[in-house]
């Protein structure tokens, strides 16, 4: 089954022309808005005029060229996100109360205008940890490669910055089987890994100049962040996705591999999903389903060396954002995962949530989930989160 899939996603990706651009909502600058926060803005500017500066000066480099033929100026950018949860679930505590999400920063720029790079840090409350670092040759649109460490191919609202969600979190399939919620090597992983891809932007369209296909293909080590390799296997990942109309997206996705634990155990990652999305004039439409196979850690039985479980799992959300006015989006949601594939282990929330963009460095959030866990004596219960979004 392995080979099978591969060979197809390889014959597939392979026999298309060559073409290359990521579609992936930027982590850096979210709504789209160029620039960085209140104090990264001045940076910007500052380091920009620098460069400006150092070209008026007779000595030029070689050749006569600028110094913007060689190198951008890098770009700073953070942002912070404060949270506050309550839950009425039995023996949740009234929730978390007052939290720190987490705290980001991060560089990026150009050098000799084909090779894009970035670096991205995070910290959560004590947890300090890189989570981007890797150089891109994007000379064209058609064919691109990446190396380092990023988001893995795999899912729509994968690659999305948390400003962007328009949730107080991802879906449960992103967090769960895309990775985003997931620790692994004692941080969460936010759904990346390390290794090589190729990706690109194909047919554009003579009326608007909208690429009718995107590609990606990596080669990743399989064990998330910050990790080496801990065995001879690596995780193939890929997706095609079709774009008939400017800003409308359906794809489909394509995931094998595996996990290796602490404690050696190997686990399989035997992953496809599909779905669609849509961002125009400010309306979001997004939903997806995915099916996994491959049991988790904790469906292993350590005294008789057996697995629990189905050792498959599937969901599926969907997620609409109505704007109202420049300074208010409401999002619906529906949102399920079944962690054994089974509605017995299923988790489902229905949410409302309301978006105030009070100014492009500064959002408030509120959300409502009415939840029906079905593992739980006491299935249903609510959730009330509220969460401050502001870039420095």
């Amino acid at each position: 089954m392995r080979k099978t899939f591969t060979i197809a996603l390889l014959m597939g990706i392979t026999a298309l022309p060559l073409m290359a651009e990521t579609n992936e909502t930027s982590e850096f600058e979210p709504n789209g808005t160029p620039g960085g926060g209140f104090l990264t803005d001045m940076l910007n500017s500052s380091l920009e005029k620098a460069l400006e500066k150092n070209e008026t000066k007779e000595e030029k480099p070689t050749l006569g060229r600028s110094l913007k033929d060689y190198v951008s100026a890098p770009k700073f950018g953070a942002y912070y996100i404060g949270r506050y949860a309550y839950s009425s679930a039995d023996g949740a505590n009234n929730g978390d109360g007052f939290s720190q999400r987490l705290i980001r920063a991060y560089v990026d720029g150009t050098i000799l205008t084909d090779f894009k790079y970035r670096f991205q840090v995070q910290i959560n409350n004590a947890n300090f940890h890189m989570k981007d670092v890797f150089i891109e040759w994007a000379r064209w649109k058609e064919f691109s490669i990446k190396f380092g460490q990023y988001k893995r191919a795999f899912l729509f609202e994968n690659p999305y910055n948390p400003w962007d969600v328009g949730a107080g979190d991802y879906a449960q399939i992103t967090r769960m089987i895309a990775g985003i919620g997931v620790t692994e090597n004692g941080v969460a992983n936010g759904g990346r890994d390390q290794g090589l891809q190729i990706q690109g932007d194909l047919f554009p369209a003579p009326s608007d100049g909208h690429r009718y296909l995107h590609y990606q293909l990596q080669v990743m080590n399989g064990q998330g962040i910050n990790s080496a390799d801990k065995n001879k296997r690596k995780d193939f990942i890929g997706t095609i996705q079709f774009q008939p109309i400017k800003d409308l997206f359906i794809g489909v996705f394509g995931w094998n591999g595996n996990y290796v634990t602490s404690n050696g155990l190997e686990l399989e990652r035997k992953r496809w999903a599909a779905g669609l999305k849509y961002e125009h004039n400010d309306w979001t439409v997004r939903a997806e389903y995915t099916h996994s196979c491959g049991h988790e850690a904790s469906d292993y039985d350590e005294k008789t060396k057996t697995w629990n479980g189905t050792g498959k799992a599937d969901g599926w959300y969907a997620t609409v954002g109505v704007p109202f006015n420049s300074w208010l989006k409401v999002y619906l949601k529906y949102d399920v995962l079944r962690r054994q594939a089974t509605w017995n282990s299923s988790k489902s929330m229905y949410s409302v949530i309301p978006n105030f963009q009070i100014h492009k460095n500064l959002l408030f959030q509120l959300q409502y989930n009415f939840v029906n866990d079905r593992t739980l004596a006491k299935e249903n219960y609510s959730e009330i989160w509220a969460e401050a979004y502001v870039r420095f």
